[in-house]
C-alpha cells in the first residue's frame, strides 16, 4: 500500500466528525464550548532529516511541523505531547525542544520515550485551540475564490541540498521552519479553505482542489518571484516549506502577508493547472 491507500483503508474506521473524513490537516472537535484542533505528525531519520543531523534542531523541526497544522486551521496552540527515541545526544534534543517551546509559547503536557535498534523515530501530537469557527478546512474552496501562498517555496530544498553537500548555503529553512502562526488566526475569517505546503505547492494544491471538488489553476509567473531563481520546477513540488496555501475572495493580498498565485475554477478533469496545462510527472512528495 502506498500513503493514499493506507489513509482511503483507514476512511470506514474514522467516522466521527470530528475526524473531518481523513481530508484534512487536522481533526477539529467540539468540546466544552470550544473547537479543539488536534494533529500527529512523525520524523524519521534518513527521510525526514538528514540522518546524523543536530537533535537540537529535529526537536525544532518535529514541533514546527505540527504547529504549522495548526496555523493552517487558524488555531492557537495549547500544547504538544512528545514521543522520544532514545539514542546520541538526548540532551540536545532536549535542548532544541526547549528552544521552539519558548519561542512559540508553548506548553510540553506529556509523551512518551523509548529505545529500540534501527532508524530512530520522533513524534509529536498538537492540540490548539480554534480562534475562529467555522474552523478552516481544505473543502470550502468555490470558483471565483483566488489561489493565495503564505511565503516562499524552495528555501527547504536549497537548505537540504546545502547540508548533503556540506556547503556554506543558507539552511536554516530546513532546519528550523517556522510555523505561521499568527498569519492563520489572521486569515482564518476570511479564506474559503487553507492548508500548509509541506509535500509541495502542486500537490498541495491538487489536495484542496479534490476535498474542494474544483480545480486550481495556478500561474507560474506569480509564483516565480516566491521560488529560488531557475529552481522554480522543483520548488512547486519539492515540499517542507511550511507556508499557508489558501483560497478566498480577491483583496486578502492588500491585508495580510499573501501573494495572488492563481484562481479557483469549476472542476475538470485535472486539479491542477499551471498556466493552463496539467503539471506533468509527480507534483510532490509521497511516502
Amino acid at each position: 500500500m502506498n500513503e493514499a491507500e493506507f489513509i482511503s483503508s483507514l476512511r470506514a474506521l474514522a467516522s466521527h466528525r470530528a475526524a473531518r473524513g481523513l481530508e484534512d490537516d487536522a481533526a477539529v472537535l467540539w468540546f466544552g464550548g470550544e473547537s479543539l484542533v488536534l494533529t500527529h505528525d512523525t520524523l524519521v531519520d534518513g527521510v525526514h532529516i538528514l540522518e546524523g543531523q543536530d537533535p537540537a534542531d529535529i526537536a525544532w523541526k518535529l514541533v514546527a511541523v505540527n504547529l504549522s497544522d495548526l496555523a493552517a486551521k487558524g488555531a492557537e496552540p495549547v500544547g504538544v505531547l512528545i514521543s522520544h527515541m532514545l539514542g546520541m545526544d538526548d540532551h540536545r534534543f532536549v535542548a532544541g525542544l526547549d528552544e521552539i517551546l519558548n519561542a512559540f509559547d508553548v506548553p510540553l503536557l506529556g509523551g512518551d520515550t523509548v529505545r529500540a535498534e534501527g532508524r530512530r523515530v520522533w513524534g509529536c501530537t498538537a492540540i490548539g485551540r480554534a480562534t475562529h469557527t467555522p474552523v478552516p478546512s481544505r473543502s470550502g474552496a468555490t470558483p471565483g475564490d483566488v489561489v493565495y501562498l503564505g511565503g516562499r517555496i524552495g528555501m527547504a530544498l536549497l537548505g537540504y541540498e546545502a547540508m548533503r553537500d556540506d556547503t556554506d548555503g543558507d539552511d536554516r529553512a530546513y532546519r528550523r521552519p517556522v510555523p505561521q502562526l499568527e498569519l492563520g488566526q489572521a486569515l482564518a475569517p476570511h479564506v474559503s479553505a487553507m492548508m500548509d505546503v509541506s509535500d509541495g505547492l502542486l500537490l498541495d494544491a491538487s489536495r484542496i482542489a479534490a476535498a474542494s471538488k474544483v480545480t486550481l489553476a495556478l500561474d507560474q509567473a506569480r509564483i516565480a518571484p516566491l521560488a529560488p531563481e531557475g529552481r522554480l520546477d522543483d520548488a512547486t513540488r519539492w515540499g517542507d516549506d511550511y507556508v499557508l496555501l489558501c483560497t478566498g475572495p480577491e483583496g486578502l493580498a492588500s491585508e495580510y502577508a499573501v501573494t495572488a498565485i492563481g484562481e479557483v475554477r469549476d472542476q475538470s478533469a485535472d486539479p491542477v493547472l499551471l498556466d493552463g496545462v496539467p503539471p506533468s510527472g509527480s507534483l510532490g512528495y509521497t511516502h
